[in-house]
């Protein structure tokens, strides 16, 4: 189990920002067994590594105050600008009653659908909500595309691979991937432009091979015929 360790908090209320500007982070622990919550920080840096490797979904081991306790990230509050993390709560669940949470999914492997087919992986979910005890609570479930190798080809919730006494709360046969068929891409095709007659070419001429009409034609005759 991965552990995390951290200092009671003197600053209790107020402005973090000094706190923050020191690299630590203001945290709350609280849960089974803890009669009044503990007002603890923790290394901003560390706390970043152990959420990377645990999730929000496993137990980690917080050292607090010379004792040891299971907990669960519970709530992370961030800067809405910067994204930065500003205040993390952590919650020390039952060992006997279970709870329900988040867990992420992990997309692994490559569909052929994809790759030979050129479709559009369509995944519906990034999480999935699921009831178990603390203990047995995965940090993700892992969802193989690999068995995606026609349009036709779904991955359900029932299909997926879950930890022994974990269960999934949502329905059963819900489409977690699939794989989509390409879109036909549009193909405008341009008109040729035609030119409007007399451009032609320089001083009004016709281009080569046109032909005056007839009546045209004998009308110039007739006029030269009767000057001469």
């Amino acid at each position: 189990m991965i552990t995390l360790k951290a200092e009671k908090r003197q600053q209790i209320g107020g402005n973090f920002e000094q706190l923050r500007q020191k690299g630590t982070l203001p945290a709350v622990l609280y849960g089974e067994g803890i009669k009044e919550s503990i007002i603890l920080q923790v290394s901003g840096k560390e706390f970043i590594k152990v959420l990377q490797e645990a999730g929000e979904s496993s137990l980690l081991s917080l050292e607090a105050d010379g004792k040891q306790y299971n907990v669960l990230i519970h709530q992370i509050a961030k800067d809405p600008v910067s994204g930065s993390f500003l205040h993390v709560d952590f919650f020390k669940p039952s060992t006997k009653k279970k709870i329900e949470a988040e867990v992420p999914l992990e997309f692994i492997g490559e569909a052929p659908a994809v790759k030979d087919l050129a479709g559009i992986l369509v995944t519906e979910f990034s999480t999935m909500h699921v009831k178990g005890l603390a203990q047995q609570l995965p940090r993700e479930i892992t969802v193989d595309l690999s068995g995606l190798k026609t349009f036709e080809d779904r991955i359900l919730v029932k299909d997926l691979k879950m930890p022994e006494g974990v269960e999934v709360l949502r329905d059963l046969d819900e489409i977690v991937a699939h794989v989509a068929e390409p879109r036909e891409e549009e193909v405008i095709e341009e008109e040729p432009v035609v030119e409007a007659e007399g451009e032609g070419g320089e001083g009004g001429e016709k281009p080569a091979g046109e032909t005056e009409p007839a009546g045209e034609a004998e009308s110039a005759k007739e006029q030269k015929e009767n000057k001469v």
